[in-house]
């Protein structure tokens, strides 16, 4: 039976070498993802072949897109198109909220 309303500590976890966390919330043709990022982590320029929808609910850094580099903060939202190239720097530890549509 699916449960309609749990915590982000209710799903399992995975941690990369790098310390970054996940845990994701899948569902048909979407999922959800809260990543955990130390600070000073770099995300190295890479797309998807899905569209993302990613909400910054804490810490701070710099993005880059094809558009530039712009800072960003807690409440910043970005948006990339299925295969739009991104990279990050992670000033302080941060927290994400992805959607990831598939198909």
């Amino acid at each position: 039976m699916t449960r309609h309303c749990l915590p982000w500590t209710d799903l399992p976890a995975t941690r990369a070498p790098s310390g970054v966390a996940k845990r994701s919330l899948e569902g048909k043709g979407a999922s959800l993802v809260r990543v955990s990022i130390p600070a000073g982590t770099e995300a190295p320029r890479h797309s998807h072949d899905h569209e993302q929808f990613v909400q910054v609910i804490e810490g701070s850094g710099t993005l880059e897109t094809e558009q530039g580099r712009v800072a960003f903060a807690a409440g910043s939202l970005f948006h990339f198109p299925a295969g739009t190239w991104h990279a990050a720097s992670f000033d302080t530890a941060t927290v994400l909220v992805e959607t990831n549509f598939s198909g």
